[in-house]
C-alpha cells in the first residue's frame, strides 16, 4: 500500500514539465538557490542546472540532496528536484545545445536578441532551458551570445529588476502553465 507521500509524488510527477529546465548562472549566494529550488518543485519544472561560478555546490547531486543547508533552505524540495552543476557557462550552453535545448535568458532590459514579454509570448518549444542571471550583474553577455531570445517581465515601477526567487516564480508560473496548457491539448 502507497504511503500518502508516494501518492502526492505519482500525482506531481504526472504534471512535471520534463523538457522545461531552469538555468542559473553564477548565484551569489545558497539562499537564492534554495528558494529558486522550491519554486521548479512547486511549479513541476523538471530540472535545474546551476553553472556555479563560486563553486557554493558539491559536483554530486546526491551529497546535494542530503547537504543540510540547501535542504534546509529549499524546504526539503532538493528531494523531488533534479540539480545539476555546471563550472561555467560555456560547458552548460554547449550541453544544453548538444541535447537541442532552445535557450532564453531572462532580463528587465533588451538585448539585442530577439525579445519577448513574458505576458505576451509563447513558451511551448518542444525543449526549453530558461537563464537567470545572479543577483548583482544580472546575466552575463556570453548566456545572451548562446540564447534564442530574451524574456521580459514588464516593470511599472522605479525599480528595474526583482529578487531571484520572485522572477523564477513569475517566469516560470507562465511558462508551466503555457506548457500544461499546449501538452492537454494534443
Amino acid at each position: 500500500m502507497k504511503t500518502s507521500l508516494r501518492i502526492k509524488a505519482d500525482e506531481a510527477k504526472k504534471n512535471r514539465c520534463r523538457t522545461l529546465i531552469a538555468v542559473l548562472e553564477n548565484p551569489k549566494n545558497m539562499e537564492n538557490i534554495g528558494s529558486v529550488i522550491r519554486n521548479i518543485d512547486a511549479l513541476g519544472v523538471q530540472k535545474l542546472y546551476v553553472v556555479d561560478g563560486y563553486k557554493l555546490l558539491p559536483d554530486d547531486w546526491q551529497v546535494m540532496r542530503t547537504r543540510s543547508s540547501l535542504n534546509k533552505i529549499s524546504v526539503g524540495s532538493i528531494k523531488w528536484a533534479y540539480v545539476r552543476r555546471f563550472p561555467d557557462t560555456e560547458k552548460c550552453a554547449s550541453y544544453l545545445k548538444s541535447k537541442k535545448y532552445v535557450s532564453a535568458v531572462t532580463s528587465p532590459r533588451q538585448l539585442g536578441k530577439t525579445n519577448v514579454s513574458i505576458v505576451d509570448g509563447k513558451f511551448t518549444q518542444k525543449r526549453l532551458a530558461v537563464w537567470f542571471g545572479n543577483e548583482s550583474q544580472g546575466i552575463s553577455q556570453k548566456a545572451v551570445d548562446n540564447s534564442d531570445f530574451c524574456i521580459n517581465i514588464p516593470m511599472s515601477g522605479i525599480v528595474e529588476s526583482l529578487n531571484l526567487g520572485t522572477s523564477t516564480g513569475i517566469v516560470l508560473y507562465e511558462i508551466t502553465k503555457q506548457r500544461r496548457k499546449f501538452k492537454n491539448k494534443i
